[in-house]
């Protein structure tokens, strides 16, 4: 390997390490290495094997390189361009990777229509496919047929693809129902800081999973006797642990009541889901779901994922940033409400169409055409709440917007450990914002954008905040390994330049 590729190589590791936050050090310790091997790889005078830069990659959870592809994936954009059209809003990332997991409830086949085609859902089929389910993809690639096998093998399953999502937590509600002792690989995904698995063991506990996490394994033993003899509270609000206790009570002889359950999107698509697996659920849209289980589940169901939310708010913040105008088509509008409300205050200027039913029967959506607006700073700090609140993932998005707005706007987001943190990469890029601690971040606009080139942020929706602002930026940028954006957007560079933007996609190593 020639001594230029060894420094190109390093500089990605570097960049990449210093973006989790990692020292050499803790670096060296998840490789089982010292911190002067990595201080060698990083200046490029160590010789590194595909082998190690694959372990890196896992470490860091990053794409130092792609095997069988040239290198990881840059995105070089051409800023400063107006978006003009219409664009569709694609299915539910997060709707998908639940239904996915949900599939494993159903001895029958499950056809679910209009997957998105993510990295996020690869790593799951990766992992389904490792334990005997059989995924194959239909009608020309858009649906995805899933059938399980008699017996899973747990044994055989792909830790890497596990590891590399956070979605695989939400195996432990249906395999509780299959397998007396299992193990699974400790979930991954975003770097979001520590986030507790705890509100999911204390909601598994009461239908007799017992977890001891050891050795980066969660050790998962059934006791069959156990039952929810009372309504279980959930400690926390949130959306995959309500997942995991519906995934968990839908094959429960019973009827089991699940309070302070999450009601956004993703929730509902899986309770509509569980609907047509023949499992009743009463209470959908409120904070308290009721279950009626059925012990065997084995149909051919055949279900929609609606539309989803989070990329709806980023092509409109697109629309925003680059102050175009644009028509975003198939908005779930239950679900981007309080979104809107926030930004009329702000003194966006849009129209909506009527409202219309999405595929799934259920879910209301419009069409929605933003203009170019002067916008001005809300009075209120901008800060996500549980559904109907404000969504969490569309915080990020608040900071590109606020950063084109006259004044000064508070986001606090309090859910995270450290994503706001990386936020600040738009300073960078000719923004104003100031760090006040690890969860409140404080934006100065408007601003003047300026081209940079820059490592994409180890977190989904910073990443794409930082594509937006390029976008913006008169000049050509260039945004370095977007493996985590394609975790959860579908060929998102592609249909950005459908409408007028002008980003290439390409790879160095």
């Amino acid at each position: 390997m020639a001594d230029d590729y060894l420094v190109r190589i390093g500089k990605l590791i570097r960049d990449a390490r210093q973006h989790r936050g990692w020292t050499q050090t803790q670096l060296a310790e998840a490789l089982g290495t010292s911190q002067s091997a990595v201080n060698r790889i990083e200046r490029g005078n160590q010789n590194i094997s595909l082998e190690m830069i694959a372990r890196i990659g896992e470490a860091l959870d990053s794409e130092i390189v792609s095997l069988g592809y040239a290198g990881p994936m840059h995105l070089r954009v051409v800023g400063g361009r107006r978006l003009s059209g219409a664009i569709d809003v694609k299915t539910s990332k997060n709707a998908c990777v639940a239904l996915l997991c949900a599939s494993l409830l159903n001895s029958g086949r499950t056809v679910l229509r209009r997957v998105a085609r993510i990295e996020e859902v690869y790593r799951l089929l990766e992992v389904l496919n490792s334990i005997g389910v059989r995924t194959r993809w239909i009608n020309d690639g858009v649906d995805l047929e899933i059938v399980p096998p008699a017996e899973l093998d747990l044994a055989a399953i792909d830790a890497d693809a596990a590891r590399r999502t956070r979605s695989i937590i939400m195996f432990l509600g249906p395999l509780l129902h299959r397998l007396d002792r299992f193990m699974l690989p400790y979930a991954g995904g975003c770097d979001l800081g520590t986030r507790t698995v705890e509100p999911h063991m204390i909601a598994l506990r009461r239908f007799g999973l017992d977890i001891a996490a050891t050795e980066g394994q969660y050790h998962a033993v059934v006791d069959r006797s156990a039952a929810p003899d009372r309504p279980i509270v959930l400690t926390e609000r949130g959306d995959t642990v309500t997942e995991n206790a519906l995934l968990a009570a839908a094959r429960h002889d019973g009827t089991t009541v699940i309070r302070n359950a999450s009601s956004n999107y993703m929730v509902q698509d899986l309770c509509f889901f569980l609907e047509a697996l023949g499992v009743k659920v009463d209470g959908i849209g409120t904070t308290t779901l009721t279950v009626h289980g059925v012990p065997k589940i084995d149909v051919d169901v055949d279900y929609s994922p609606s539309e989803d939310p989070v990329e709806a708010m980023s092509l409109v913040a697109a629309a925003v940033v680059t102050e175009s105008e644009l028509t975003v088509r198939r908005v779930p509008i239950e679900f981007l409400e309080i979104e809107l409300a926030v930004l009329e205050e702000m003194g966006l200027d849009h129209d909506r169409s009527p409202e219309y039913f999405a595929d799934n029967g259920r879910t209301r959506l419009v069409d929605l055409t933003v203009r170019p607006s002067k916008l001005e700073a809300p009075i209120d700090k901008i800060h996500p709440m549980p559904f109907p609140g404000l969504n969490i993932d569309n915080v990020p998005f608040f900071a590109a917007i606020a950063a084109v707005a006259q004044g000064k706007t508070l986001i606090h987001d309090w859910v995270y450990d450290n994503r706001a943190i990386y936020l600040t990469d738009l300073n960078r890029l000719g923004g104003r914002l100031q760090l006040l601690d690890p969860h409140r971040v404080l934006v100065e606009g408007p601003t003047r954008w300026r081209a940079a080139e820059m490592m994409c942020p180890p977190a989904l929706r910073p990443a794409v905040v930082v594509l937006l602002a390029m976008m913006a930026a008169e000049g050509t940028s260039v945004l370095r390994n977007v493996y985590v954006i394609n975790r959860g957007y579908e060929d998102l560079a592609e249909r950005l330049n459908s409408i007028g933007a002008q980003i290439e996609i390409f790879r160095d190593i």
